[in-house]
């Protein structure tokens, strides 16, 4: 079965590419099949998980796989999202270009996040994890615009770097602990003496898995990805993809450094400030979906937090660890959810800028109900289930407070340091309500610009309206398509959506069975402690946190986001351009200050300052020693010989990268045009072809067969061998043409050469 599930998505990545060429929708009709069957596959799986699963031929441990409560509902769960994505891909991407190469490279990621969720050891996860990151690449990319350019660079650079730093890191791990194997970890964790190695290879894990989920500061890329790529890819991005970072993560916290102060401290102080600054961010963006994807940040933080508190707790972690879980499986749903109406949004409307969009939800019944249901669930308002997931953590700080009573941290009280933690939590929460209220308020509420711009002279021309109230709804729906409930999505993406837009409330509202079952199956890959307790969840103690952070989300938008963010009814974008991370600190640092370091060194052995010294003190005794024989006319020639030789091959080797590129763009991927040969060739293979019609179809069947022809001459194999040389060589060159090829040969040859490693090194 889990062989299944990887192997099925990739599979059908490739007929989905090629079919492209012939019909969109044949490709679309390849890749939703293949969601479906994933999807199918993972709701069996989840009953019949089966046994542990290794491919020995990899490596001297081999690839390994196994299933649990955890992995069983979450690759259930990102099945399901990318099915639901995939509908709505059809609606989103109609009249788009390169399709083709979305639903390939969105296939591919889907196999190898499988294979992440999957995955028995680190060496696994981190195979998957790097192609993972390979392939969503072209997600944000799709677009090619200028923006998404700029922020899939930014995306690549933040993956390369962080998979670099989690490699060293596994380096380290498996040489002090002989292991990677994650059932083997705590044990030999335990028994590590060294525990400095330990913090160092942890930090280069961490760095490079929260590189990947948005943690702070590697978290550039979240609000810059989120934007350029396309609604569905958002989705996946956020909901799914930020996931195998905290995968990697709650290995680290609960098999290395279980009940490990100084670990659960950085990894709190770590998610506090990627909470509060992914809500900052929020609450100050003025587009939809950058608004989303710095609100997937702050929930990231969120848990996080919780999984920072399940390392303080030690053998009390379970309520943090029910938390930090529970709210992996809301967030995947909200974000489904919002995202989805967003993708719906802006394939109507072209736009995401909310000054543009104010009121476009209006009168969209179905529409207004499922944001609401994923902003308020979100915000952690009562009887949805992000209200259950948030209280858990909010309860896990209050009871870490109680437990750290009369001990300090840092020459201050643990207690005090908790509180604090405690009230940025409520704030945070109560910058969620903010920030989604004011989108809600923007989509469903506030009149459409032209509308609010007109409303004087619509007053004036009421009597005209009131005479032809149809037209007049008619003329107002072709900017924003009022008054047509399900004209603005499909059929198949409404029905997901709904269905979507329900689990929020349904698990809520029964929470104390669905939830708690939930979290009772799934937390055991986190090893817990006992559980033996049963949380009311709305008690006045649990729920005063609640209202707590609504009281202050209710004050933000009143007395910030309407006063201070807001000029009467236009959205203000007050974010500082000098506060971006990426332009402030890491380009300067990886495009002037690095270089500025490296660069005198490499001068040194540039333009011949040292080999080209080295040269003529070679030359000059090679000179020496030849006058000894025959005053140099031939050793002293041969000399002189061996160092020019010697030269000509080092230019040779250092021009060689850019010479391959250089033979690349003539010939792979210059311009797609028919080359000179092909004339050449494809008459070749008519000839070819012509000939064995004469080997294999001579005597009275042949004239037979020309009579029916009306006396032409029948020549079906060199008709046949013409057209599929003629094929051959416009798909190569349509295909050399697309990034999509380069992109797949990328993924093809880092994937030969992982495989020659691990065959060499069995």
């Amino acid at each position: 079965m889990t062989a299944l599930l990887i192997a099925v998505p990739f599979l059908f990545s490739f007929p989905a590419f090629f079919a492209e060429k012939k019909s969109t929708r044949l490709s679309y009709f390849f890749a939703l099949l293949g969601t479906l069957l994933t999807f199918l596959l993972s709701l069996a799986h989840a009953f019949f998980p089966g046994g542990p699963l290794v491919l020995p031929l990899m490596s001297r441990g081999g690839l390994r796989f196994e299933s649990d409560g955890f992995r069983r509902i979450y690759v259930l769960l990102l099945s399901f999202m990318w099915f639901a994505v995939m509908l709505l891909s059809r609606d989103y991407f109609r009249g788009h270009h390169r399709t083709g190469r979305y639903y390939l490279f969105n296939l591919m990621t889907l196999s190898a996040t499988i294979g992440v969720f999957l995955s028995a050891d680190f060496f696994t996860t981190l195979v998957f994890f790097e192609i993972m990151s390979f392939t969503s690449f072209p997600w944000v990319i799709q677009e090619e615009t200028e923006e998404a350019v700029k922020a899939a660079c930014t995306y690549l650079a933040v993956a390369v770097i962080g998979g670099l730093a989690a490699l060293m890191g596994l380096f380290l791990l498996s040489h002090h602990l002989g292991t990677l194997v994650f059932s083997e970890l705590p044990a030999a964790a335990a028994a590590c003496k060294d525990h400095a190695v330990l913090y160092v290879a942890g930090g280069c894990i961490l760095f490079g898995f929260g590189a990947k989920a948005g943690m702070f500061p590697l978290h550039i890329w979240l609000p810059k990805a989120h934007p350029a790529a396309p609604a569905p890819a958002s989705a996946l991005l956020s909901g799914v993809l930020t996931k195998s970072g905290v995968f990697g993560v709650i290995v680290l916290t609960s098999r290395i450094f279980a009940g490990d102060t100084a670990w659960g401290a950085v990894l709190l102080f770590l998610g506090v400030i990627t909470m509060l600054l992914g809500a900052i961010l929020a609450l100050f963006s003025v587009n939809l979906k950058r608004t989303l994807a710095c609100s997937s940040m702050s929930q990231i933080g969120f848990i996080l937090t919780g999984l920072g508190m399940s390392a303080l707790l030690g053998e009390e972690n379970a309520i943090a660890v029910r938390g930090a879980f529970l709210h992996m499986l809301n967030h995947s749903v909200f974000k489904l959810i919002l995202f989805m109406s967003a993708g719906i949004v802006y394939m109507n409307a072209h736009t995401l800028d909310l000054n543009k969009l104010r009121g476009f939800g209006r009168k969209k019944l179905l529409l207004l109900l499922a944001f609401l249901s994923g902003a308020a669930g979100i915000s952690g308002i009562p009887l949805l289930s992000g209200y259950v997931s948030k209280t858990l953590l909010h309860e896990s700080i209050v009871h870490g407070a109680h437990l750290a009573e009369g001990t300090r941290f840092l020459s201050m009280s643990a207690p005090l340091l908790l509180h604090i933690v405690e009230w940025c939590f409520l704030f945070a929460g109560g910058m969620t309500l903010a920030y989604m209220t004011k989108l809600f308020v923007c989509l469903f509420v506030q009149k459409p610009a032209e509308e609010a711009a007109g409303e004087a002279a619509a007053q004036h021309r009421c009597t005209e309206k009131a005479a032809a109230p149809q037209a007049a709804e008619e003329e107002h729906g072709a900017t924003h398509s009022f008054g047509r409930p399900f004209s603005y999505m499909g059929l198949p993406t409404g029905l997901v959506l709904a269905f979507s837009a329900l689990l929020p409330p349904v698990f809520g509202a029964t929470a104390s069975f669905s939830m708690d079952w939930l979290a009772d199956l799934g937390t055991d890959f986190f090893l817990p402690g006992a559980w033996e307790e049963t949380v009311r969840y709305f008690s006045f103690e649990n729920l005063k946190g609640g209202l707590i952070s609504i009281g202050i989300g209710v004050l933000l938008y009143l007395l910030f986001v309407r006063l201070f963010l807001m000029d009467k009814e236009c959205y203000l974008d007050r974010w500082p351009k000098k506060l971006d991370l990426e332009d402030a600190v890491y380009r300067p640092l990886l495009l002037r200050l690095l270089p500025g370091i490296l660069t005198p060194p490499a001068r040194l052995f540039a333009e011949n300052r040292v080999t080209g010294f080295l040269a003529k003190k070679l030359l000059a005794l090679a000179g020496f020693v030849s006058g000894l024989f025959a005053e140099n006319r031939v050793t002293g020639f041969l000399a002189k010989a061996a160092v020019r030789l010697s030269g000509i091959l080092s230019r040779a080797f250092s021009d060689m990268v850019d010479a391959f590129v250089l033979l690349l763009r003539r010939s792979v991927f210059r311009e797609n045009r028919q080359p000179a040969s092909a004339k050449e060739l494809t008459s070749a293979s008519y000839r070819a072809g012509a000939v064995l019609d004469r080997l294999f179809s001579r005597g009275p069947e042949r004239e037979k067969r020309a009579k029916k022809k009306n006396g032409t001459k029948e020549d079906r194999l060199a008709r046949l061998s013409y057209r599929t040389v003629h094929t051959f060589i416009k798909t190569t060159h349509e295909m050399s043409d697309s990034m999509s090829f380069a992109l797949l040969a990328l993924v093809l040859a880092l994937s030969a050469v992982l495989i020659y490693i691990l065959a060499v090194h069995r």
